[in-house]
């Protein structure tokens, strides 16, 4: 699973740290300790807040992957996978912004997509293509 420091799941919500950690404390978002102590959050349980994200404008600082010259790139959380025989659609959520994506099923496995992982949408025209962040290792 991937999980998110509380600076980068505020800022893929477009909210402060200070929220993130208030959410957790209220029990409206789950937090754990990750392997060095700091409190990490799972991208599924960051799913359910995209929706009601703000605009996310702190997303370049925090994934040096949004700061990428292409136009049209929205970086956000893969919300929802469905996978058939040939196919599979991809919904990212970019801050307020739902992006949709039609890919091969292959090429959807491939990259390993699944639900609350970081990936970025390149658009041009009526194609969008997911892309994952460097390092994270497929």
């Amino acid at each position: 699973m991937t999980r998110f420091r509380i600076s980068e799941a505020a800022a893929l919500l477009g909210v402060s740290d200070d929220t993130v950690r208030r959410w957790s404390a209220q029990g409206r978002l789950a937090t754990t300790r990750g392997a060095n102590g700091m409190l990490v959050v799972e991208g599924t349980d960051l799913v359910p807040l995209m929706a009601e994200a703000g605009t996310g404008t702190a997303l370049a600082e925090a994934f040096p992957l949004a700061r990428a010259s292409a136009r049209n790139r929205f970086v956000g959380l893969v919300i929802r996978v469905q996978r058939d025989g040939v196919m599979a659609q991809v919904d990212l959520q970019a801050g307020p912004f739902r992006v949709v994506s039609l890919m091969s099923r292959e090429a959807a496995d491939q990259l390993g997509l699944e639900p609350g992982m970081l990936a970025a949408a390149s658009v041009k025209a009526t194609n969008v293509a997911i892309e994952l962040p460097p390092g994270s290792g497929t």
